[in-house]
C-alpha cells in the first residue's frame, strides 16, 4: 500500500534539521520512500492507494517515550503531596494486589492515551511481580499489540526488601534467583531483535534502594550475554543520593559505575542529581538518559541539568514516567515541560522548540538505539509519523508550526502512523475502542484499591 501526505508543514528532524513549510511524505508499506518540498510527484500521487491533502497540519516523526510504568495507570491521583520515598511507601502496599487483569487494563489505557498524544514507540519498566499475580508482564505486551504501538518493555525486578535495608516491603520483592529466572524467561518468550521489530525487550533492576548489588551485577551479565539493553532509575532524588552515600559510601553515579552499569548499552531514568564529574562519566561511557520533567516536578524531585548533559555529549530522550507520578501521561506535553525546565535552569536560550522536538523524537530513538529506523522522517526509515492539526483556534496566528506544537496547547492528531498503519485518525483511536479501555481501567482501579482496603 502506498500513502502520500502532502500540503502540510514537515519537520523531518534529520541531522540537518530540514523543514518544509509546504511539503510531502510518501510511504510504501511500512517505510518512508520520499520526503520533500511541495506536492509529491504526480505520477506517485496518481498511483497511490491513499492521498491525504493536509493543509494546516504539521508532520513530525512519531514521539518516542523512553521511560514509563504502565501499571501505575491504576493508581493515579494518590499520594499527591509526597516526595518519591513517601509516594512509594504509600503505593507499594497497593501494588502488591496487582494481577494480570489489572495490569492489562491499566497498560491498555495508558498505551491508548500515548497514541492519542502522538507517541508511536514506548518503553515500559515493570518491576512489581506479586506471587499470585499471573503474567503481569505478558499482559502489558498484549496491550501494546492491541493498541498497535512499537513496544520496548523491560523486565524489572526488586530483591532488596525492608528486612535487608531497602525501601520496599518484603511482600513486593523477589528473590535474586527468582528475578534472574523471570528475566531470562521474558527474554526467551518475547524479545524480537529483527529489523522493524514491534517488540524489543530490556533488562531493568529497579533502583539502588530496591535492588541488591548481586542482582545488579548478574542482571547486567545476563543482558549483555543476550545482547539486550539495560535500564534502571538513577539519581532521581536527594533521598536516593543520601541512601547511596550512607549504604555504599558514594554517589549514585559512582555506585552504578562500580557495578558496570555505565556503558553504551545502558539508559538511566531521571539523573536529576548528578555531580559534574558524573555527567562527564555518563557522557564518556556512552550511557543514555531518559529525562522525565513532569514527573520530576510532580514529586518535587528537582530540575535535571539537561542542557549540561547535552553539551557534554550525553544522549537524552524524554519519558512520561509512571502514570501515578504524571497523571497526564502525554509525551507531547513533555516537549513543553522539557523546554520550561531547561529555561528555568539556564535562561530563555537554554532550549529551543526544535531542541525539545529532537529530544522527543530522534533523541528517544537514540536512547533505545533505534535511530537507524525511527525518530526522523527520512527515506528508508519506518513510517512512524504524527500529523498534527495546527490550524484550530488554539494555534491560529502562530506562524511557526513547531513552536505551535511545543509552546502551545496539545494539537489534535489528524493521523498517527506506526509502520505505515493508521492507529489514530482525526483524534480517534482506530485500533481498539477507547471508551472500552476507559471502562476497563476504571474497573481495574476500583478492584485494586478494594484489595488494599482503600
Amino acid at each position: 500500500m502506498t500513502m502520500v501526505i502532502q500540503g502540510c508543514a514537515v519537520a523531518t528532524v534529520d541531522d540537518a534539521g530540514t523543514e518544509y513549510a509546504d511539503g510531502h511524505v510518501v510511504i510504501e508499506g511500512s517505510r518512508i520512500t520520499a520526503v520533500g518540498p511541495g506536492p509529491a510527484d504526480p505520477s506517485v500521487a496518481d498511483s497511490a492507494d491513499t492521498v491525504l491533502d493536509a493543509p494546516g497540519c504539521l508532520a513530525t516523526p512519531g514521539l518516542v517515550n523512553t521511560h514509563h510504568h504502565l501499571y501505575q495507570w491504576a493508581t493515579r491521583g494518590l499520594a499527591q503531596e509526597d516526595d518519591l520515598f513517601g509516594w512509594l511507601t504509600t503505593l507499594y502496599p497497593v501494588w502488591q494486589g496487582l494481577d494480570e487483569d489489572v495490569v492489562g487494563a491499566a497498560a491498555a489505557a495508558g498505551l491508548g492515551w500515548l497514541a492519542r498524544t502522538g507517541c508511536t514507540s514506548t518503553a515500559d519498566h515493570h518491576y512489581v511481580f506479586p506471587r499470585d499475580g499471573g503474567d503481569v508482564l505478558g499482559s502489558t505486551i498484549a496491550a501494546a499489540r492491541e493498541v498497535g504501538l512499537r513496544f520496548h518493555p523491560t523486565r524489572g525486578s526488586m530483591d532488596l526488601g525492608q528486612s535487608q535495608g531497602g525501601l520496599p516491603p518484603d511482600s513486593v520483592v523477589e528473590t535474586t534467583e527468582g528475578a534472574l529466572a523471570g528475566t531470562l524467561r521474558a527474554l526467551d518468550e518475547h524479545h524480537d531483535p529483527s529489523p522493524g521489530s514491534m517488540l524489543r525487550m530490556g533488562v531493568a533492576p529497579c533502583s539502588p534502594f530496591s535492588v541488591t548489588e548481586d542482582l545488579m551485577r548478574e542482571a547486567a551479565e545476563l543482558a549483555r550475554g543476550r545482547g539486550v539493553r539495560l535500564h534502571t532509575h538513577l539519581a532521581e532524588t536527594l533521598d536516593e543520593d543520601a541512601f547511596c552515600r550512607s549504604r555504599f559510601g558514594c554517589s549514585p553515579t559512582v555506585y552504578a559505575d562500580s557495578l558496570g552499569w555505565l556503558g553504551d548499552d545502558v539508559w538511566l531514568a531521571h539523573c536529576v542529581h548528578v555531580e559534574e564529574k558524573g555527567v562527564e562519566r555518563i557522557a564518556d561511557s556512552g550511557t543514555a538518559v531518559a529525562h522525565c520533567p513532569t514527573s520530576n516536578a510532580r514529586l518535587g524531585s528537582g530540575l535535571a541539568a539537561v542542557t549540561a548533559m547535552h553539551e557534554a555529549g550525553v544522549v537524552v530522550g524524554l519519558g512520561v514516567d509512571g502514570s501515578a507520578s504524571n497523571e497526564e501521561s502525554s509525551l507531547v506535553t513533555e516537549l513543553h515541560a522539557a523546554m520550561m525546565v531547561a529555561r528555568l535552569r539556564g535562561g530563555p536560550a537554554a532550549m529551543t522548540a526544535r531542541d525539545a522536538l529532537r529530544l522527543g523524537t530522534i533523541g528517544g530513538a537514540r536512547v533505545l538505539r533505534r535511530e537507524d529506523e525511527i525518530g526522523s522522517l527520512e527515506p528508508g526509515k519506518l513510517a512512524d509519523l504524527a500529523l498534527w492539526r495546527v490550524d484550530g483556534i488554539a494555534h491560529a496566528g502562530c506562524e511557526d508550526p513547531v513552536a505551535a506544537l511545543v509552546l502551545g496547547s496539545r494539537p489534535p492528531l489528524a493521523r498517527l502512523l506506526v509502520g505505515g498503519a493508521t492507529v489514530v485518525e482525526d483524534d480517534v483511536l482506530l485500533t481498539t475502542d477507547e471508551h472500552a479501555l476507559a471502562r476497563r481501567a476504571a474497573t481495574a482501579t476500583r478492584t485494586l484499591l478494594a484489595r488494599s482496603g482503600r
